[in-house]
């Protein structure tokens, strides 16, 4: 089962829940389960109320406890002491780790130590747990999301007025494609951002799904100007003939026919430093016929700015094209195996017709030859036998040479 988180106004604990609920999670069967954790006096309800003229589920917390914060060793215990099962125990302390890190980084303090105010409460760990919960019980496999979006203006809390997005939520955010909106309200809380950020195996416009239902959880405030729900599609994944990953990746381009070709190859070295996937430098012809070269960058959508930024500041280019593009990639995996030379890192591809390729990585090799004064392509073949030696392979698998390693670029 996938399902598509679509986080147009943002994202908390309780829209979270809303929507599980929305979607067909029993609240009498979320309740339960949720009382097997070690806490006193708290209850769960729900309302149906409209936003914008859509019908959704407003989640509330109800609780007698007097305690509104707790240690981080405090909640891994509280979890890790439950009877909930492997996958929900585990994803729940995954999720609060996240926010662990993220306030230790801000308040300057080892994560053990962390002090959790406001997301130490009962109703931030019935958000967490409970979406971990209903994550099982729909039988969800697969989740994508969508860009998150950020209001701004302040936010009162245990430390004080803070600035809208909350500096954790930064923090959590990071390395997740995020867009500025005019709202003046906090669209995403902590709790919110660290559920998304564990649960989601990518961020992306909405998939190929066949859906089946939709579901929509209610934020606590009217915003009048759009409705203040999230929305989870649920379905089954598209059916594609090829057994492969998807995501999203940036192109960015510019043509040059005023600069010395000497600087193309620095560019190229700082252009990977960027973490730029691959670059390309393709002869074109320009206007006037005059000969040019052609600079094209693949990147992760985060990298796009750094990449614009240096082919600006290394180049003659006075502006850059660039436009996102889906991709297919073979299933991989980075593994390590013992060779000749010791513990070597190989990726392990998988093909559509389930074979599988072991390929050494070319720094790998390219480092081991210098060190030993020794031919790339004898240490490359030696490694290549070894690993067909030292895997084990799937026993139809009709591969026996490993394919020639270059850099991951697709």
């Amino acid at each position: 089962m996938l399902a598509y988180f679509d986080c147009f106004c943002g994202i908390s604990g309780d829209m979270m829940l809303g929507a599980f609920i929305d979607l067909g999670v029993p609240l009498s069967w979320l309740k339960v389960s949720l009382e097997q954790l070690p806490l006193k006096d708290f209850d769960i309800s729900v309302e149906s109320i409209f936003r914008n003229g859509i019908k959704a589920q407003s989640v509330n917390v109800l609780t007698k406890d007097s305690s509104t914060s707790r240690h981080y060793s405090e909640i891994k215990n509280l979890i890790k002491n439950s009877p909930l099962s492997q996958n929900v125990n585990e994803k729940s302390l995954e999720i609060f780790e996240r926010l662990a890190i993220a306030e230790a980084e801000i308040h300057g303090q080892p994560k053990e130590k962390v002090h959790f105010h406001e997301i130490g409460g009962i109703d931030a760990i019935v958000d967490i747990v409970g979406s971990a919960l209903c994550l099982e019980y729909l039988g969800i496999k697969k989740v994508v999301a969508s860009k998150i979006p950020l209001g701004n203006g302040f936010v009162s809390c245990q430390h004080g007025t803070l600035p809208v997005p909350a500096p954790a939520t930064l923090s959590i955010l990071k390395g997740i494609p995020v867009y500025g909106t005019e709202i003046s309200h906090e669209l995403v809380t902590p709790t919110g951002a660290a559920i998304i950020a564990s649960i989601a195996d990518s961020f992306e416009k909405i998939p190929d799904i066949i859906a089946e239902k939709t579901g929509y959880g209610a934020g606590k405030s009217d915003l009048k100007t759009i409705p203040n729900l999230l929305r989870i599609i649920i379905g089954a994944q598209a059916n594609h003939t090829l057994d492969c990953q998807k995501d999203r990746i940036s192109v960015v381009e510019t043509c040059i026919d005023d600069m010395n070709p000497e600087f193309f190859g620095f560019l190229m070295d700082r252009l990977f430093e960027e973490k730029a996937l691959d670059v390309f430098l393709i002869p074109v012809f320009m206007k006037k016929n005059r000969p040019g070269t052609m600079i094209q960058v693949l990147c992760m959508e985060d990298r796009k700015k750094s990449i614009i930024n240096r082919i600006l500041s290394e180049t003659t280019s006075l502006g850059i094209r660039y436009y996102d593009v889906q991709r297919f990639k073979l299933v991989r995996e980075n593994i390590t195996i013992k060779t000749t030379y010791g513990d070597v890192q190989i990726k392990r591809i998988k093909n559509p017709n389930g074979c599988v390729q072991l390929v050494p990585e070319y720094e790998v090799c390219k480092k081991i030859a210098i060190e030993k004064g020794i031919p790339l392509k004898t240490v490359y073949d030696t490694i290549s036998k070894e690993a067909v030696e030292t895997v084990n392979l799937p026993a139809n698998n009709t591969l026996t040479k490993p394919i020639p390693a270059y850099r991951n670029g697709a």
